[in-house]
This record gives C-alpha cells, structure tokens and sequence, in this order.
C-alpha cells in the first residue's frame, strides 16, 4: 500500500509581533539632554541599530557565535539607552542561544531580532516624525 498525502493549500506564517518603546526612558533622554542632545542621541542610536542587525546576520552566515554574541550584547545596551524594551530582551536572547551554540534556536531567535529591529527602527522615526 502507498499512502499518500495530499495538501490542499499552503499556510505562509508571517509572524508580527508587538514592539515595546519604554517612552519613560525616551523622556528621561530628553530631560537630561535636550531636545537636540536627545535627539542626536536616538538617531545615533538608530544608525548603530541598523548596522549592528546587519553585522548580528553576516556573523552568523559566517558561523561566528562569538561574534554573534558579542554583537547581540551591544544591541542591549544601545536598545535599552533608547527604550527599546522589546529589542533589547530578544537582542539578549540572541546572545544566550549563541553562547550556548545552540544554531537552531540561534537561526529563529536571528530571524526574530531582524523582524523586531527593523519594526523598532520604524516605530522610533514615526514617533520622531510625529514629534517634529
């Protein structure tokens, strides 16, 4: 007997997830710094986001995990001076799975902080367009 199955169609899964700003500690910049410091803060902040998710991708096409870890710490710290509470925990995530060398839970927690980083980028200059 061949048994056979047959699918009818295709689920594409396309995974949102909600980016968390912590706009107490955008306030707290903004106090200590100005408006202009402040702002040259979050920017700076956005630009280094940016290139690191880039560098977090190409460490792990290269398989360096220790890279990858090391990578993932930065972007908790420069997450978390901005209010990028979602960013920072799964940046955080991505480190652990690296430092563990687990590359199967690595590649979906990769993938996750891409999907988060390029949402919180976004969310960060629509609040700042809002603003201006």
């Amino acid at each position: 007997d061949e048994v056979g199955v047959v699918v009818d169609a295709i689920t594409r899964l396309e995974p949102r997830e909600e980016v968390r700003l912590d706009p107490d500690r955008l306030a707290e910049l903004f106090v200590q710094l100005n408006q202009q410091g402040a702002e040259d803060v979050v920017c700076r902040a956005m630009e280094e986001i940016s290139l690191r998710l880039a560098k977090v991708n190409a460490a792990y096409d290269a398989a360096d995990l220790e890279r990858v870890r090391k990578l993932s710490r930065s972007l908790v710290a420069i997450s978390d001076q901005v209010g990028l509470s979602t960013l920072a925990r799964v940046a955080g995530d991505v480190a652990d799975c690296a430092a563990g060398h687990d590359r199967v839970a690595l590649l979906a927690v990769v993938l996750r902080l891409q999907r988060i980083g390029e949402s919180s980028v976004t969310a960060v200059w629509d609040i700042r367009d809002m603003s201006v």
